[in-house]
This record gives C-alpha cells, structure tokens and sequence, in this order.
C-alpha cells in the first residue's frame, strides 16, 4: 500500500475520532430530560388524545361501517391513529426546543460548544425518536389490547415508528431555525404536519379514493409510515413496506441534509 493510501486512511481514523461522542450524548440526554420533566404533558397526554381519537371514531363510523382491507375497523384505525401520535410527538419535541432557545435568547449556549452540523443534527434527533418510540410503546401497551390488538411484526413496527420520529425530528429541526416565534411554529403544524399525518391514511384506505388523489397520496412520505406500520400491525397494507421504508429514508436523509446546512451555515441562527 502507497504512503498515500495510509496517509488518507490514517486523517479518516483522526476524523472519526474527533466526534465530540460526549458532546452528543449530552444534547441528546438534554432533550431526553426536558420531554421527561414534563411527562404529563408530552407521555400522558399523547396517550389520551390517541385513546379518544380512537374511541370517537369507533364509535361514531365503527358500528355501521364493515371491514376495511379485511379487518375490523378499530383495528384498521388503530396503526394510523398510533404513527400519527408518533410523528406530531417528534416533530414538537424537537420544533418547541430550538424556538424556546430562540426566543428566550440561549440558543448560543448549544450552537458554542465544539458540536458539529452533524453532531447537533443527530442531537436534537435523538430527542425527538426516543420521545415518539415512549409514546408509541405506551400506546400499544395500553390501549391496543382494549381492542384485542396485537403487534405481527414487532421489529418492522420498531423501524417504522424510528422512521418516523427521524422524518418530523428533522422536520421539525428545519421548521423550527426557520421560524422566529411560536405562531410561526403554530402555523407550520397546522398547515403543514396536521395535513400530512391526515391525508395519507389515517382515517381510511387510500384504494377508496380518486385516482388523482391517490397520486397524491403517494408522494407523501407520512403515508408510507402509516401504511408501514400497519402492515407491522395487521400484516396488510396498501403498499410494499419494503419500498415505503426506502422512500422514507431518502426523504429523511434530504430533510437532514437540509437541516446539516442550516446548522453548518447558521442560516437564521447566528443574526
């Protein structure tokens, strides 16, 4: 081997070693602790707002309306009604940390320590998958067996609901060095993250739609989480869970790479 090739070889071994691993693990458990202190307001009340969402529906449609994709209707519910918990959870978890920093004027305090684009990035992420994967263990622990619910496929549902929490984590990241107060946060949940966690499944199958819509349907990514997941549950799906977790990998790598370039730069950080 060249003198060149263990030169390169010997400043990638130096590059992997200078991730600042403690200074990850630092923000990551911070974000960790903040969801935590409050758990009544980010655990408990995700659960009961799935539960009553569940509950309506079930019993408003549930008894005049038969079986969707060949399985009661609850139970058809139940996987979108769970994802759309997960992602609403991540995205919040990881938007409402950088506005406060923002607003209250700290942010400085994350962006001084040695912590890369990438460490922070993966930071502020693992907040976010770690409070969606809580939320998503409660909710099948609690309410999935009041409808006899099991999970078919428990480490394909684990890589959905981890999907998930990545796609609105960095989402949610984007969303939040964006926006400059909380009604812009506001405005981004309600016109944005609302209306692709219910259009794309949640409430329905999408072979029960238009043409067009259907279309439409399948360029959004949060469909593939749902439709995933329900696969993980039911082991049905309108769709090839195979090619939904591509397709919502490479949109999560696009909205990290979007979120490393907003980090990296300081765009609407550093002013």
């Amino acid at each position: 081997m060249s003198a060149t090739s263990h030169l390169s070889r010997d400043q990638g071994v130096r590059r992997f070693g200078r991730v600042n691993w403690l200074g990850m693990y630092t923000l990551a458990l911070r974000e960790v602790r903040r969801f935590m202190a409050v758990w009544t307001q980010t655990l408990l009340a995700p659960l009961v707002t799935a539960a009553l969402f569940l509950l309506i529906f079930d019993l408003a449609i549930g008894p005049s309306r038969e079986a969707v994709m060949g399985v009661p209707f609850a139970h058809f519910l139940a996987p979108g009604i769970l994802m759309m918990t997960v992602i609403q959870n991540s995205f919040a978890n990881v938007s409402s940390s950088i506005v406060i920093s923002k607003v209250q004027g700290n942010i400085v305090d994350t962006l001084m320590p040695p912590l890369s684009a990438t460490e922070l990035v993966v930071g502020y992420l693992a907040g976010g998958i770690l409070r969606g994967v809580v939320v998503a263990v409660a909710v099948v622990a609690v309410i999935f067996p009041f409808i006899g619910l099991g999970v078919a496929h428990p480490l394909e549902a684990l890589l959905f609901v981890v999907l998930g929490g990545a796609f609105l984590g960095a989402l949610g990241i984007v969303a939040a060095v964006f926006a400059n107060k909380f009604d812009q946060i506001a405005a981004i949940t309600n016109f944005i993250v609302t209306p692709l966690s219910f259009l794309s499944g949640t409430f329905y199958s999408i072979e029960a739609l238009p043409p067009v819509m259907q279309a439409l349907s399948h360029a959004n990514p949060v469909f593939y989480l749902i439709d995933g997941l329900r696969h993980a549950v039911l082991g049905v799906s309108d769709s090839d869970p195979a090619f939904g977790a591509l397709v919502v990998t490479g949109s999560t790598l696009v909205i990290c790479a979007v979120a490393w370039w907003m980090f990296r730069t300081g765009y609407r950080l550093k002013s």
